[in-house]
């Protein structure tokens, strides 16, 4: 199975589930909670208040050699949103690429998804924890702050 049969397999269209595909095309489907939602709004408003000549999207697919990867925020500049913008997955990643945890991710999973994201070139990983507390990477590893988004508060609950 590929992303765009999952996209239009209209068994999958209203399951309560983040869906992506490993790298057999098998489908996996993580649960979310109401506060990976509301950190998934936050960050989003957040982000396009701060960078405002992107574009930002939630649920993003992302094609890696690992299989469609969904991150769940990301922010793309308007050069590289003109590459994604009609594309099932994307072919190249987002400049930005946003993990929020949700209680079943494994730290193995979130370090595949960071190193296959900055693969297809992604500038910047962020990673929200439960509180919504933020940490940022770039390709040579952890960031105090991004550099892309300086502003960006670090805390999402304060």
């Amino acid at each position: 199975m590929n992303w765009q049969q999952v996209c239009e397999d209209r068994n999958l269209a209203d399951l309560p589930y983040k869906i992506e595909l490993n790298r057999h095309g098998q489908i996996i489907m993580s649960p979310t909670r109401n506060r990976h939602g509301y950190y998934q709004g936050k960050m989003a408003v957040t982000l396009k208040k701060l960078l405002p000549q992107g574009e930002v999207l939630t649920e993003c697919a992302v094609e890696t050699n690992e299989g469609t990867f969904v991150a769940d925020n990301v922010w793309a500049s308007a050069e590289r949103f003109a590459i994604i913008k009609d594309e099932f997955s994307c072919s190249v990643a987002p400049e930005i690429c946003v993990e929020i945890l949700s209680w079943s991710n494994a730290a193995d999973e979130i370090e595949k998804k960071r190193a296959e994201y900055f693969r297809k070139g992604a500038l910047e990983f962020w990673i929200c924890d439960l509180q919504g507390q933020l940490s940022f990477f770039d390709t040579k590893g952890k960031l105090v702050r991004s550099v892309l988004c300086p502003d960006f508060p670090v805390d999402l609950e304060s």
